[in-house]
This record gives structure tokens, sequence and C-alpha cells, in this order.
């Protein structure tokens, strides 16, 4: 009666420690060139393991934003008056405000997903003072007017 539970223990001890970090191996990988193969490993940001499902650290979900449309953002709808900026989720919400010549009054939630400067990346929605639904050309108007100030933003730092 007590070997199987001997042996049982064994199992999981042996089950458990493959489970964790194994530094000595070595992974030969042709996409990499220079520099430690061992410290490469290491500090890759995808590799897991099975005690990465108690690691509370990295709890609060973070974005990586592109800047420029970040910047692009705030510089068009600077007529609206801010009133959350969140710049680790990437997200933007203003109040009220109306556009210069324009009689109706919007408000706007940016939301930048993705560190790439591409359409992909940016979301806006727009949200009129009187109930009215907002048009999809005037939302597309308000994207491509961030795209476009992005695109400048970025030739005039001259990393394009």
């Amino acid at each position: 009666m007590r070997l199987p539970t001997v042996l049982g223990m064994i199992m999981l001890t042996a089950t458990i420690s493959a489970c964790g970090q194994n530094r000595s191996t070595t992974t030969y990988n042709p996409n990499l060139v220079g520099g430690n193969s061992d410290e490469r490993e290491l500090n890759d940001s995808d590799r897991t393991t099975i005690w990465d499902i108690f690691d509370r650290g990295n709890a609060e979900q973070t974005t990586n934003v592109n800047r420029y449309l970040w910047a692009a953002s705030l510089d068009v709808l600077s007529f609206l008056p801010v009133q959350e900026v969140d710049p680790f989720t990437g997200v933007i919400v203003t109040g009220y405000g109306k556009p210069p010549g324009g009689g109706r009054s919007y408000r706007a939630t940016v939301h930048v997903s993705d560190p790439a400067l591409a359409a992909r990346s940016l979301s806006v929605a727009l949200q009129s003072n009187g109930g009215a639904p907002v048009s999809a050309a005037t939302t597309r108007a308000i994207e491509d007017a961030i795209l476009s100030r992005a695109r400048q933003l970025r030739i005039a730092d001259n990393k394009f």
C-alpha cells in the first residue's frame, strides 16, 4: 500500500519539475543571428510556462499605442474638451463640443489599438448631442483627418 503512494509522489514531483524553467537547454533557431541563444530564449516575450497562470504582476491590460495616431487624435479633436485619457489602453474620451463653423455638438471616443500607423489601428465613435445619428461619412472624415495628421507628424519627425 505504501509503494503506490511513494511512486505516485515521485511521478507527481517529476511532472511538476518538468514544467519549470530549464535554463540549461539550448535550441537552435536559424532566424536569430548573433548573441547568446540561451539569453534570447529566456528573454522571449512569447515564452510561457505553467507558472504564468499564477503571475498576478501583469494583471492589467496594456497596449502599445502609436504615438503619431495618439497625438493626431488629440490635435484633430482639439475643439472637444477631453474628459478621459488612458495612454496605456489607447482610449481618448471627449465631452460635447461644436466643431469650428458647425452647428451640432459632438462627442468622440477614440481607440488606438495597435502600434502600427494604419487605419486598422484607429477606431472613432461619434455621438451627437441631440440624439440624432451621426453619419458614417462624418465618422470616416474624422478618421481620415486623424490618419492624415498622423502621417504629417511622422514625416515631420523624419522617421518616414
